[in-house]
């Protein structure tokens, strides 16, 4: 099947928002024993340290999705170690206008850099990174639960 990646216009996108979960993929980037978070620009976890993902696109495969996700938002090339889980995501905020609340099924993936030495170069969607392990406080109840499936979680 042919990828559909096609851009949707704003006032289509929202209907379909408003009326269905929207299927995403995330990736856990794990180096050393650390993940990396990306500090979020966009709604609806605008201001969060969160992991970078997006729509998966009808006709791609989840695995393909993660990898791309990796090299569009995070500039590097990765290979696909395990999934995660699936999660299901839900937000009183959108980044569509009109959008109240947004619910995301999200299947997540851990991943490794291809060649650990290539640098991280953010998307629009990110202004910061950083690595944890896990013991951090005040992070997303979102990613406190990834971080504790991965076993890098503090309890």
């Amino acid at each position: 099947m042919e990828v559909h990646d096609e851009f949707i216009p704003e006032d289509e996108f929202a209907t379909v928002l408003e009326r269905v979960p929207q299927t995403c993929v995330e990736v856990v980037l794990e180096r050393d024993g650390q993940v990396l978070l990306a500090h979020r620009t966009k709604a609806p976890a605008r201001g969060e340290w969160f992991w970078p993902g997006s729509r998966l696109f009808k006709g791609e495969r989840l695995e393909d999705a993660a990898r791309r996700i990796a090299r569009e938002e995070l500039g590097v090339e990765a290979t696909v170690e395990e999934r995660v889980g699936v999660y299901e995501h839900f937000w009183d905020a959108s980044s569509i206008d009109g959008v109240d609340s947004r619910h995301t099924v999200n299947i997540v993936y851990r991943v490794r850099q291809t060649d650990p030495d290539e640098s991280v170069e953010l998307d629009e969607q990110h202004d910061d990174y950083r690595f944890v392990t896990g013991d951090e406080d005040g992070l997303h109840e979102y990613v406190e639960r990834y971080l504790a499936d991965l076993n890098l979680g503090g309890d």
